[in-house]
């Protein structure tokens, strides 16, 4: 190798190794002596504010790195037989930041007539909407974040359940069982008002609809105290009529059982599995337009040209990450500087070699 070459390698090497840094070495496996929390190491029962009966807290001096070995990890998926979830919780806002919402259709006590679309609305506060990931893939898989402003990025769900023959029940309802489920994953209006269509509408009955406020990856939000008030709010509204039609949004309507359906595909394909029916944004390489995806291509150094038309699995996309992204048109062009750079990146955060 020759000077000029040389001189180009460490350039390469600083560089990812400075990269890796900005990015709070994201790829990392080693624990950074620097995030190790104290607190968790106290039990709390010899601490300030202790009371009798209280439990005593699980301590690690580590982070509980390693709390997950041995069991079934979350990965992403909406593991219905249970798993454990090594991920952080995340960014958690100020006192002055904390989330909290308010149904305001239908109101409490309201009649909606039955077989009737009708408007769920939601009025939130301190919450950044619109910042939703793919639940099939990427559930409670990375940690919560907050924008420049201090606010939650996240969005909200709307849930409802028939309540029996009254609106107030003694016994509480089976959480497996909705007459309704909508995740709204857009910004809404801009001024915190989010809506959810119930088209069709529900059959004739009691029920509660309420909402389920969410991090990015549908964690619900983690708020700083203990002591204040529900980021979620719930309702109580009855549906006068004789309609009897089940919504498709419900778990025993078609779409219910559609997504079900998905989650248990996700999981029988693994992390990371590719969409097997394919889509513009597959291979990371083109978007809904079949335009070239410029940043992911850029990053990645996956292929893609200009009609979304890659040799990926899947037919839209180059997953073998052989090809280096060009900013314009998202081309494949060998092994590009992207890709080298990535792989520098991981080889100088296994040798930690510094320049």
């Amino acid at each position: 190798m020759n000077i000029k070459s040389l001189l180009a390698t460490a350039s390469l090497f600083t560089l990812a190794l400075v990269q890796a840094q900005n990015n709070n070495d994201a790829g990392g496996t080693t624990l950074d002596p620097a995030v190790v929390q104290a607190g968790s190491g106290v039990d709390g029962l010899n601490s300030l504010g202790v009371d009798a009966g209280q439990t005593a807290s699980l301590t690690s001096n580590n982070n509980f790195i390693n709390f997950c070995k041995g069991k079934t990890l979350t990965n992403g998926f909406q593991n219905t037989a249970g798993s454990c979830n090594g991920i952080v919780m995340g960014q958690i806002p100020a006192k002055s930041n904390m989330v909290t919402c308010v149904i305001t259709n239908p109101q409490n006590g309201a009649s909606v007539e039955s077989g009737q679309t009708f408007n769920i609305t939601v009025q939130v506060l301190n919450l950044n909407p619109g910042s939703f990931t793919n639940a099939a893939a990427t559930y409670y898989a990375a940690p919560q974040v907050v924008n420049p402003n201090g606010n939650v990025e996240g969005h909200t769900h709307v849930t409802v359940q028939d309540t029996g023959s009254n609106l107030n029940p003694t016994q509480p309802m089976d959480p497996t069982v909705f007459a309704f489920f909508k995740g709204i994953n857009d910004k809404g209006n801009g001024a915190g008002t989010l809506s959810a269509v119930v088209t069709g509408g529900l059959p004739a009955g009691n029920y509660r609809v309420c909402t389920l406020t969410s991090a990015s990856n549908h964690q619900p939000v983690v708020m700083p105290v203990a002591q204040r008030g529900a980021q979620d709010d719930c309702v109580r509204f009855t549906v006068t009529g004789n309609g009897k039609t089940v919504n498709d949004a419900a778990s025993d309507g078609a779409k219910g059982k559609a997504t079900a359906a998905q989650i248990a595909q996700a999981i029988t394909l693994g992390p990371g599995a590719p969409n097997p029916g394919g889509n513009a944004n597959a291979g990371q390489a083109a978007n809904a337009n079949g335009n070239a995806n410029s940043t992911a291509a850029a990053t990645n150094g996956n292929a893609g040209n200009g009609n979304g038309k890659g040799k990926g699995n899947n037919g839209k996309g180059n997953e073998n990450n052989n090809g280096n992204g060009n900013d314009q048109n998202g081309e494949g062009k060998g092994q590009g500087k992207a890709s080298r750079l990535a792989r520098l990146v991981r080889l100088a955060r296994r040798r930690q070699l510094v320049f």
